[in-house]
């Protein structure tokens, strides 16, 4: 996803989008271990939009103590 789409979406469907996230790299990481994933770099990929989403999440909390 967009990083603008990220920065739109309100805390709670970013914490909800974490979840989702999270959820989907496990299943990743259990496909790997079993030799079903086809493409190993999708979890790079997920964990970049997690990390990309916990950082938005982390500025809009640090907007809302500022202001």
């Amino acid at each position: 996803m967009k990083l603008d789409k990220y920065r739109e979406m309100s805390e709670v469907e970013l914490n909800a989008e974490v979840k989702k996230l999270k959820n989907e790299l496990f299943n990743l990481r259990f496909q790997h271990v079993t030799g079903q994933l086809e493409n190993p770099m999708k979890m790079r990929d997920v964990k970049k939009n997690i990390a990309r989403v916990k950082t938005i999440l982390r500025e809009k909390e640090l907007k809302w103590t500022e202001g």
